[in-house]
């Protein structure tokens, strides 16, 4: 089954832009976490934002281990951790899959992942967004804040599939 698209300028979903973090801000991060700067939490997130947008703490550790092979999965999966609770980093989850972490944007948006082959679409939609505070509403809630996942096949797994 697939998304209906809507077709005007009002109800078009939007991919988000990621908006590049430079190296030069992770010292900021890691200060204004309170927590004392060193080469393995740099290498960490330098870690975090050289590839894709969405890895798992596995895939960060591997990328960190070549370059430094005295810092353990632990302290990788630890400093994740505390980038998510002082909220520099998001966690996606899907189902029983790893998580995936990706750094914090300025804009909100929700996810559409591909329950075949784990690609992950960022996505705004304004219609969303005004259906969710509606029905927070409906039950008298004043909303704080939301994670949206969608899940299904993308194109590419569809066309492999038929």
């Amino acid at each position: 089954m697939t998304l209906p698209r809507q077709h005007s300028e009002r109800h078009a979903e939007k991919l988000v832009r990621r908006e590049k973090i430079e190296s030069k801000n992770f010292k900021n991060i890691i200060r204004d976490m309170g927590m004392k700067v060193t080469d393995q939490r740099l290498l960490i997130l330098e870690a975090l934002t050289a590839g894709r947008a969405h890895v798992t703490a596995q895939e960060v550790f591997e990328v960190v281990v070549e370059k430094d092979a005295s810092i353990g999965f632990a302290t990788v999966y630890r400093f994740l951790r505390k980038l998510t609770e002082s909220g520099f980093v998001n966690e996606v989850r899907m189902g029983g899959l790893a998580a995936r972490y990706e750094m914090s944007s300025q804009v909100h948006h929700d996810h559409l992942t591909c329950t075949h082959c784990g690609k992950i679409c960022e996505f705004e939609n304004h219609d969303i967004e005004k259906l969710q505070e509606s029905v927070a509403k409906q039950f008298g809630y004043q909303l704080t804040g939301h994670v949206l996942e969608l899940y299904g096949l993308c194109r590419d797994c569809q066309k492999k599939s038929t």
